[in-house]
């Protein structure tokens, strides 16, 4: 097996060698050291090194971590100018062989990415500037790699922010690191942390917010807070600056605004999950920035308190996940069918307020994830993406949706995307309890569809 920085395999059946992605696109192409090796399976994605039945993580995309989201590497990070590539197709970390994925993590803005094992121990690797990873240093990390800090506990989930991460304990600790300028880390300091450092008992967060009493820290600009205020004051010579919380205070107040700009509080509001919030009577709140209209009330407004969605406010039209993006938010209804409202290309009309999303009606959706400008979705044993100008995380080299994979959970960072997937489906593996002798194959697909902009 090669050393880590350079164990990734791309599934799929080949000659044995690989492409390298544009450096248009995404940053300078790999050198040929760290260039990925195919597969060379004639099934085309079952390698005969992966047991039957086992998960495996697949990433596709934009590799080049000091990249992403750049224009060119910062001089501190020089010596990876040329390290990592567009990866146009499913991709494996040889160094997870016989490690056993419960999870994998990523956000939007992130340019580094999470795993989670069965055991609940906690990898990281990526961009690694403000010590995001809890590796202790603030090296880049080509491919996973054991967070040393955090082997002796046992983590239940984790988030990833634009420089920072949380992780949550099974205790009910949440351990914080990397930059916290803006106080995002709720250490009550704004000196950044590479080491692990442990935070209130909490019991669900997204990255900024936990659940049953929800608290929010950072900088307030846009109201994401939902504190009621955008923490804007002058300082010096005319300079803008923001309070920011240092410390995570409890936000209280979630209201309900109606036709006539009357605005009435939501009584008995019990969060359920956080990305917009969604409660217990799976009604979906919205507050912060409302460009794009990525909130979902019909205007561009930013709120600086909790607001009613309204589409979700009616019997049986309830929501039973949400998912914020970089500037759009999705939800899945309780009675089935996807809800997009915001934009994936900010150059084309934006959905101001929650639409069903036409070509997903009767799918049933396992999880999905939002990077900066596409979606991926698992639905019903496949896998689904589309987003416009793709520089390889949506699995092909244009903005048509890709069906490939038999997954069970998916991720999605600033340009890359992350897949637990299965070398078998349902159906197989019911085939296989009637008859043991049979074959299990793994099939990759592929499908033209619409989707939303």
């Amino acid at each position: 097996m090669k050393k880590a920085a350079a164990a990734c395999e791309e599934l799929s059946s080949g000659n044995g060698t690989a492409r390298a992605g544009p450096r248009k696109r995404g940053g300078p192409a790999g050198r040929k050291g760290q260039r990925p090796e195919r597969c060379s399976s004639r099934r085309g994605c079952g390698c005969s090194r992966t047991p039957a039945g086992s998960a495996l993580v697949l990433i596709l995309g934009a590799t080049n971590w000091d990249m992403i989201g750049r224009k060119e590497v910062p001089k501190q990070q020089a010596a990876y100018l040329n390290l990592g590539q567009n990866l146009w197709g499913p991709h494996r970390y040889g160094c997870l062989a016989g490690v056993r994925i419960r999870t994998v993590v990523s956000g939007s803005c992130a340019a580094h990415s999470l795993l989670i094992t069965m055991e609940g121990k906690l990898w990281g690797w990526g961009q690694n500037e403000k010590g995001q990873l809890g590796h202790g240093d603030t090296k880049r990390v080509e491919a996973p790699r054991l967070i040393e800090g955090l082997c002796h506990e046992v983590i239940m989930s984790a988030a990833c922010g634009w420089n920072h991460t949380l992780a949550l304990m099974e205790t009910g600790s949440v351990f914080a690191f990397g930059e916290k300028k803006m106080g995002q880390l709720g250490l009550a300091n704004q000196t950044d942390a590479v080491q692990p450092h442990a935070n209130n008992p909490i019991t669900k967060m997204a990255c900024g917010a936990e659940f049953r009493n929800l608290y929010s820290f950072g900088c307030p600009e846009y109201g994401q807070l939902g504190h009621n205020s955008g923490g804007k004051f002058i300082f010096g010579a005319q300079r803008i600056e923001y309070d920011c919380e240092l410390v995570p205070p409890r936000l209280a107040i979630f209201i309900e605004k109606m036709k006539d700009g009357q605005i009435l509080p939501v009584p008995n509001v019990v969060v359920g999950d956080v990305a917009c919030v969604l409660d217990s009577q799976k009604r979906v709140f919205s507050w912060g920035f409302g460009g794009y209209g990525r909130l979902g009330h019909a205007e561009q407004k930013d709120e600086m308190v909790r607001r009613l969605v309204k589409l979700f406010d009616f019997p049986g039209r309830g929501a039973s996940q949400i998912y914020a993006g970089y500037t759009c938010s999705l939800a899945v209804g309780e009675v089935g069918g996807l809800f997009f409202w915001g934009a994936t290309n900010t150059s084309r009309e934006s959905a101001m307020y929650p639409k069903a999303v036409q070509d997903l009606c009767g799918w049933r959706i396992q999880s999905l994830a939002c990077g900066k400008s596409s979606i991926i979705v698992a639905a019903d044993e496949r896998t689904i993406s589309w987003g416009p100008l793709p520089i390889g995380e949506l699995g092909g080299e244009d903005s048509a949706s890709t069906v490939f994979i038999f997954s069970e959970k998916v991720a999605m960072g600033y340009s890359d995307s992350l897949v637990i997937a299965r070398d078998e489906s349902e159906t197989e593996k019911e085939i296989k309890k009637l008859d043991p002798t049979l074959t299990t194959f793994f099939f990759c697909m592929l499908s033209k569809v619409r989707f939303p902009p």
